[in-house]
């Protein structure tokens, strides 16, 4: 390969970058203004109502952390305090490499792509490690040690919960896992009905990964004042804020594509004109579904004890997941699933 094809393949790799990076940062922008947009008008108050009408207040905040300055403590690890930040921000931006938007509207098609993100999702949490250990804080190191112990828990279940999906789709391939579940039946075909359990434990387990609300032990408020960022501002905290966020929108898109059918409509084969084609919409109005449902979570439900989490994760949803693993098994061996069709 010549120098000016390699060129030429760089640059368009970066377009293909840019293309799913930069849609994703606008819409982590208007996800915040939407959350306390949901959680204002669920306490019967407005919300942010005064920037640009509320529409620009995202883009204030981000202003406002970016010129702030970010503070290094005086006793703190200062190069691992800086590192920690990107360490959760890059998986979270790194994981959408494999996410299909579409049938060939995918940034990596790779045959190994369920692995790479249960690699990529993993490796959020040594950020958060490492910011409340390198603060040299009381408080920020509880806050690092809850979520280590809490994602370790639920990335168990996670991981046990997508063994089903491959069991029942029979690759390890996004793509094929969303063509698995195609067919004349419509919502019918799709995972979410035979692997129920694991879809809810999943997408549960999604809300603990990200270290939302009733699971936000990480950051207990009220307990830990925030926990392992306490100490971060400007910048920084943006980056932790950023990577949070950008990991409730993965987990969103995910649930949809492992269990409801990604891009495939759920009127399939059924004769309704525009309403039975497939497209990237439907992708879209699922993830947004499951997006308005983390923003639900926080208005409703009180945080959970520490002990209540960890009992969830360890006593119920691990067992349930092995126990379906199994059951996913016999589905495939009795024909409820058509693999390689």
């Amino acid at each position: 390969m010549s120098a000016m094809e390699t060129l030429w393949l760089l640059a368009i790799t970066l377009l293909k970058v840019l293309a799913v990076t930069v849609p994703l940062i606008l819409s982590v922008a208007f996800y915040t203004l939407w959350e306390r947009k949901i959680i204002g008008w669920m306490h019967v108050r407005h919300g942010p109502m005064h920037v640009g009408k509320g529409i620009l207040q995202p883009f204030a905040d981000v202003f406002k952390l970016l010129f702030k300055e970010v503070v290094v403590p005086t006793k703190s690890n200062g190069f691992l305090f800086r590192l920690a930040p990107v360490l959760c921000l890059a998986p979270s931006f790194a994981a959408w490499a494999v996410v299909p938007f579409e049938d060939t509207l995918v940034l990596s098609n790779a045959n190994a792509g369920l692995l790479y993100l249960l690699a990529m999702t993993s490796m959020g949490v040594y950020g958060v490690i490492l910011g409340g250990w390198a603060s040299n804080s009381k408080y920020a190191f509880l806050g690092a040690l809850r979520s280590a112990a809490q994602v370790i828990s639920y990335e168990i279940a996670m991981g046990f919960a997508l063994v089903g999906v491959l069991v029942a789709g029979g690759s390890l391939n996004l793509s094929a896992i969303v063509a698995a579940q195609a067919g004349n039946a419509g919502f019918f075909e799709w995972f979410w009905l035979p692997l129920l359990p694991l879809f809810v434990i999943y997408f549960i387990s999604g809300v603990a990964e990200t270290n939302r609300a009733p699971f936000d032990v990480a950051e207990g408020e009220s307990e830990i004042v925030a926990g392992f960022h306490v100490d971060y501002s400007g910048a920084a905290f943006a980056l932790f804020f950023l990577a949070e966020y950008a990991n409730m929108i993965l987990v969103s898109f995910l649930t949809a594509i492992f269990f409801l059918g990604g891009w495939l409509s759920p009127f399939q084969g059924w004769g309704l004109g525009f309403l039975s084609e497939s497209g990237i919409w439907w992708l879209f109005a699922k993830a947004f579904v499951f997006a308005f449902m983390f923003l639900w979570f926080r208005a409703s439900f009180p945080r959970y004890r520490y002990d209540q989490i960890m009992r969830l994760g360890w006593k119920v949803f691990i067992p349930i997941t092995i126990v379906w693993i199994v059951v996913a098994a016999v589905f495939v061996h009795l024909g409820v699933f058509e693999i390689g069709a």
